[in-house]
């Protein structure tokens, strides 16, 4: 028996529709990764912390298994933190990765 789990890896993405404007500084397509605990932006690419504040509820929900019938397994666009902004954040699961109990935490199985 081994002390493995699996998480979704998620793919965050700015969409907006088309001739909206975006006023956080991102633009149609920015996004970023997420496996495990990590965060990785494309090189060069910036990210709002208040949109990102939008979706870091969801992340560690959204990573798990969940039943197809939840709406945590079908609900994935979330809206700008700013009323007069129309862009949403689409979170998409986009692979697992395996990892390990005694890797992620002191805590004994």
């Amino acid at each position: 028996m081994t002390d493995n789990f699996e998480l979704h890896d998620l793919k965050v993405e700015v969409v907006c529709p088309p001739g909206e404007r975006i006023y956080c500084g991102a633009k149609e397509g920015d996004h970023f990764i997420l496996r495990g605990e990590m965060l990785y932006l494309p090189k060069g690419q910036g990210f709002s912390i208040y949109s990102l504040s939008a979706v870091l509820p969801l992340l560690a929900a959204k990573q798990r298994p969940t039943h197809s019938n939840d709406w945590m397994s079908t609900d994935a666009l979330v809206a700008c933190p700013d009323p007069n902004c129309k862009s949403q954040l689409k979170i998409s699961r986009i692979g697992k990765s395996e990892f390990s109990h005694a890797d992620t935490t002191a805590v004994p199985l």
